[in-house]
């Protein structure tokens, strides 16, 4: 369980990464809850520690709060019908934000193998096309050694083939290939209460039945 601070420092991130697609600066957040700067930042640095969100390099500002990133990354979200725009930092993530926003939106991305501009709509009730596959590099144990770049190569591919290409062609690992209707389906139970005002951090276990029941289980898919 969170403390009030961590708390309130946590929804007005999420709030703002949900309204605007911009994190706030910690001088914005302190002055929002009426808080000292410094009480902001030590909030922001155990959320860090905690796995809560990611501070930058320089530990002074929100980099990503999944599933919103808050620099540009592959994945491009909009509302159909007005302006508002979000980054998602990878395939699961944009998933992610439809789930927290409960809404559809439309995602833009590329293909890594053949570089198609991918264009498509997700929501809590529309999934993603099928022939549609996302590869997962590393396995989930390592995710957080250094989460933005996990987060950066989970891409979503025109198919199987493509993703196999990809592979061979750069000598990577395979990791695991995940159609991207199960990635969605995983991503409205993984992020769906994310932006909830009642928010209670989920326990490994509960993580790990989300996975086994998305049917991704094994050793590679075991949390840390």
């Amino acid at each position: 369980m969170l403390s009030p601070l961590l708390g309130d420092v946590r929804r007005v991130v999420f709030a703002r990464l949900a309204a605007s697609g911009a994190a706030p600066s910690i001088a914005a957040i302190a002055k929002e809850l009426g808080a000292a700067e410094d009480d902001v930042r030590s909030a922001l640095e155990e959320l860090h520690e905690g796995h809560h969100l990611v501070l930058g390099p320089e530990r002074d500002s929100v980099r990503m709060a999944h599933p919103f990133s808050a620099a540009p990354m592959s994945f491009v979200l909009r509302a159909p019908g007005d302006d508002r725009l979000w980054w998602g930092g990878c395939a699961w993530d944009s998933f992610g934000i439809v789930a927290a926003l409960g809404e559809d939106l439309e995602i833009t991305t590329r293909c890594p193998y053949c570089d198609r501009t991918l264009t498509y709509t997700a929501g809590p009730e529309t999934a993603p096309p099928s022939p549609y596959v996302i590869r997962v590099p590393r396995p989930a144990a390592e995710w957080w050694d250094d989460v933005v770049q996990t987060c950066t190569h989970i891409r979503i591919f025109c198919d199987e083939d493509h993703a196999r290409r990809y592979v061979a062609q750069n000598d990577a690992p395979e990791g695991a290939l995940v159609p991207a209707a199960t990635m969605w389906e995983l991503a409205l139970t993984w992020y769906g209460d994310r932006l909830d005002p009642d928010y209670e951090p989920q326990s490994r276990e509960e993580r790990q039945g989300q996975l086994a029941d998305a049917g991704l289980s094994g050793e590679f898919w075991q949390l840390p």
